[in-house]
């Protein structure tokens, strides 16, 4: 870790997703990912290039929701960062399906597989998506024993008729979860005090982590002209309206499963529902958003329940 520094943690700060879809592009603050890169990846990373992505797109009214930049890195990696800002149902799919995407944009048909790069996807979530006491989730491909639980190692033989040993972590992607809502701002690393910064647009009181120092200049609010804060501004105001429209939708559902059960014998129901503890409350209410057909993540985000006590 570096020297401790004290930076001016009142500064007020460009939204990371924001600063993504435009600053972050620029090879002159390439550092900023850099930095939290390798906090993240425990390795010092350096960026090559940022690709085209999918949400590569500036118009506030396309991409609110999602936000995503695809770096090469100096091993000749992909690395695909996402934030979301709102609930999705499928979005495990929907990672699995933009990994599997950059494995096959970037091979050409007839290449040797070995010509094909790793991918490390990182989500930066800002809405639970699930269960869990952690903050930061972390997932691959391993390949292990059935009987003994040894990891598989591959060996590769080269041209000079020596073999290589591979894991199958250095072939497979990788997948990193950061749920920003979940973090208690304790910092007790170098990538805690990344997130500390995702959480509040600001800086913790005092950095360690690597480049993050450079943030309070690079992305300082009070640098934008008046076309860049106006651009802004509507960003930040069309997103709101975005998460607004699916919290209404969620409530409008909840409301549809509250009165289908209560169709039959409301007042019982009511008066039940006083006497009984939160947890009782959450299980029928849980069954009637199921009821309503709510989906079962959903309803488990909602209640706090396992998806065995809502379908039980």
């Amino acid at each position: 870790m570096s020297t401790e520094k004290k930076l001016n943690t009142e500064t007020k700060l460009i939204r990371f997703d924001w600063a993504m879809k435009t600053l972050l592009r620029d090879k002159a603050n390439f550092d900023i990912l850099e930095g939290f890169l390798s906090a993240l990846l425990h390795q010092d990373v350096t960026i090559v290039e940022i690709l085209e992505s999918e949400s590569n797109v500036l118009d506030i009214d396309q991409k609110l929701n999602r936000v995503d930049i695809l770096i090469q890195d100096q091993k000749q990696q992909y690395v695909i960062i996402e934030i979301q800002n709102c609930h999705v149902t499928a979005y495990l799919e929907r990672i699995l399906f933009g990994v599997s995407k950059i494995i096959v944009d970037n091979v050409k048909a007839g290449n040797d597989y070995r010509q094909i790069s790793k991918v490390v996807s990182i989500s930066i979530l800002y809405s639970n998506f699930g269960q869990g006491e952690d903050y930061v989730f972390y997932g691959n491909t391993e390949f292990r024993g059935l009987h003994d639980n040894k990891p598989f190692v591959f060996r590769r033989q080269r041209a000079d008729k020596k073999f290589d040993k591979l894991e199958s972590q250095e072939i497979f992607p990788e997948y990193y979860l950061i749920n920003v809502e979940r973090f208690a701002d304790e910092m007790k690393t170098d990538l805690d005090e990344w997130i500390y910064l995702f959480k509040h647009a600001a800086l913790p009181p005092k950095c360690h982590a690597k480049n993050l120092e450079n943030v309070s200049d690079k992305l300082n609010l009070l640098k934008m002209n008046s076309e860049e804060r106006h651009r802004y501004d509507l960003y930040l105001m069309a997103m709101v309206n975005e998460q607004d429209a699916v919290e209404t939708a969620l409530n409008k559902g909840l409301q549809k499963g509250l009165e289908q059960g209560l169709e039959k014998g409301r007042e019982e129901g009511l008066q039940e529902g006083r006497e009984e503890g939160e947890e009782t409350k959450a299980r029928k209410i849980a069954k009637r958003m199921l009821e309503a057909g709510i989906n079962i993540e959903t309803i488990a985000t909602m209640t706090d329940l396992n998806p065995s006590e809502i379908t039980g």
